[in-house]
């Protein structure tokens, strides 16, 4: 696929555009974007050097591998808008929660083929997590060659669509989580005499070299969590006031939540209309 274009490039569609681009995989003159905001479309484009199209369904004729990342509640208009343009020789994308491939399929007619990501913000940096499920029509090759391109915004894991409805609550709101563990350990760092900028910088290291850790190692994270507490020491005292305060249960509650309010995200996108 020579030509990517992004329809919508608000966080999400901003951060894979920007990560495929740092590391090299997309090159700005084979990027197009297109943006309800034409003001943020022209200034995305004219910062990153990538051509702005004039319309959804221009960047649509254009464009080998079509992104969509719009809101839920404008996706279907969207491609309604689109369907002229689509072909079976086009691969189109969504990152819309809760669209599943059956309805794209439906509103596009069945125009072109179909593929369905759930990724995270952190593609900004090239170390997102992007969950790919392939509709049907693609050979061995096209699915390397999308895989790859999403592997050059962090980890691209395939799996069948019924598993992409859980994953929003384990790596598409996580950041967030993870954000707050981190600005608590830096105040907690400030509190007992660290200067901010140092403390927030090295809570960021600590919980970086924790996850590549568990990632490369392939060791249980109890495991890995026992290693760090020595017999009597500073550390399970510390992990003993976090299971006192429920830090555990917290974690797991928050996630059983917020995979239910995506379910509910999903349900409530517009049906395909005519």
């Amino acid at each position: 696929m020579k030509k990517v274009g992004f329809i919508g490039v608000g966080n999400m569609g901003s951060a894979l555009l920007r990560g495929m681009l740092a590391d090299g995989a997309l090159l700005p003159e084979n990027a197009l974007t297109f943006d309800a905001d034409a003001g943020k479309n022209a200034r995305l484009a004219g910062e990153l050097g990538v051509t702005a199209a004039a319309g959804a369904e221009a960047l649509a004729r254009d464009a080998d591998l079509i992104i969509l990342a719009v809101k839920p509640d404008a996706a279907h208009g969207v491609l309604r808008g689109i369907r002229p343009a689509l072909d079976g020789a086009k691969i189109l994308l969504s990152v819309v929660l809760g669209l599943d491939i059956r309805s794209i399929g439906e509103t596009t007619g069945g125009r072109c083929r179909v593929v369905r990501c759930m990724p995270n913000t952190p593609a900004l940096v090239g170390a997102g997590v992007m969950c790919l499920a392939f509709g049907d029509g693609f050979d061995a090759g096209e699915t390397e060659r999308v895989s790859g391109l999403f592997s050059s915004c962090g980890m691209a894991e395939v799996m069948e669509e019924r598993h992409l409805e859980r994953v929003t609550a384990l790596t598409g709101s996580s950041p967030a989580y993870v954000f707050i563990m981190l600005e608590a350990m830096a105040d907690a760092a400030v509190r007992n005499g660290l200067p901010r900028a140092i403390a927030r910088r090295l809570a960021a290291q600590a919980v970086l070299g924790s996850a590549k850790m568990a990632l490369e190692t392939g060791t249980h994270p109890a495991e890995l969590k026992d290693g760090v507490c020595s017999p009597g020491g500073s550390t399970i005292e510390a992990v003993r006031v976090l299971e006192s305060r429920g830090f555990r249960s917290a974690l797991i509650e928050a996630m059983i939540v917020c995979d239910a309010k995506a379910g509910e995200t999903g349900r409530f996108v517009p049906p395909p209309g005519p």
